[in-house]
């Protein structure tokens, strides 16, 4: 799996799911575990969505 998840697309993503997760934990709702998922991409660094439509946040350096 090759990084297509850029800098500021993985802060984003892994702030998002973590207040998703949160707000889940809170109001005891099972909706918190879609929080997991772009926490996992942000963490990863690899969005499964992106990869087909040939998307690529990741700079050239990276």
């Amino acid at each position: 799996m090759k990084a297509n998840v850029g800098s500021i697309d993985r802060l984003l993503r892994i702030i998002a799911g973590l207040i998703i997760a949160i707000i889940g934990v809170i109001f005891d709702s099972w909706w918190g575990l879609i929080g997991i998922i772009p926490l996992a991409t942000g963490l990863f660094r690899f969005c499964p969505l992106y990869f087909p439509l040939k998307i690529s946040t990741t700079e050239k350096d990276e």
